[in-house]
């Protein structure tokens, strides 16, 4: 009868309907669920502004001034980077800084509360010296060191800055230092030799103490 096939060719039409993907609608409150995803990553991550300095370049009508912010993000979990932005406000500067650094952070094999062994790090004229320590000797650092290893989650640490005392050199120096560490599963996997082989002296009779 006619009735029904007018009803079966409703009823085809609204599975159709509803088989088909979302429209503009779904892809708007996707981008709504984005920026809330965003903003609860930025409340999660340590993020420290290292330094601000003003900057000037000379033209045609006179003299033109703008910042620049060195900025260092890190979970405290051993995931840390460190950014440079450049604006004529500080507010667009440390934007730039901080989102520049979110998307450049390195996971930095650690070793307890400690890093695994001695690093150094040179960058232009700073040179860095990073040294382990046993649990309760704090972070031995200064400047934009501490800021970099506090990021970072390392609780423990000795350090000693050489040459150039210019913060945004130090700040990238101890990066390069960080860089060069080595994971002691890998290496020791590498070396064939046990991982406590390669592990700071302290921490081995603690390993053994559990494991007893």
């Amino acid at each position: 009868m006619p009735g029904k096939e007018r009803i079966q060719r409703e009823g085809a039409g609204r599975d159709q309907q509803s088989a088909r993907p979302a429209g503009p609608g779904g892809q708007g409150r996707d981008r709504q669920r984005r920026p809330r995803e965003r903003d609860e990553e930025r409340e999660q991550l340590d993020e420290r502004v290292v330094h601000v300095a003003r900057t000037s370049k000379v033209l045609k009508g006179g003299r033109r001034f703008a910042f620049r912010a060195v900025v260092v993000v890190g979970d405290n979990h051993g995931q840390v980077g460190f950014g440079v932005g450049k604006a004529r406000e500080v507010p667009d500067a440390v934007r730039k800084a901080s989102e520049h650094a979110r998307t450049h952070m390195h996971r930095i094999p650690m070793a307890g509360t400690t890093i695994p062994h001695i690093a150094v790090g040179d960058f232009s004229a700073a040179k860095v010296l990073l040294r382990p320590a046993s649990a309760g000797t704090g972070v031995i650092a200064g400047g934009g060191v501490r800021a970099v290893l506090e990021a970072a989650g390392i609780r423990d640490i000795l350090t000693k800055s050489q040459g150039s005392a210019n913060i945004l050199n130090v700040v990238a120096a101890t990066f390069k230092a960080l860089e060069a560490l080595k994971d002691p599963e890998e290496e020791a996997k590498r070396r064939g030799r046990p991982a406590e082989a390669l592990t700071p002296y302290w921490l081995r009779g603690v390993k053994d103490a559990e494991q007893q």
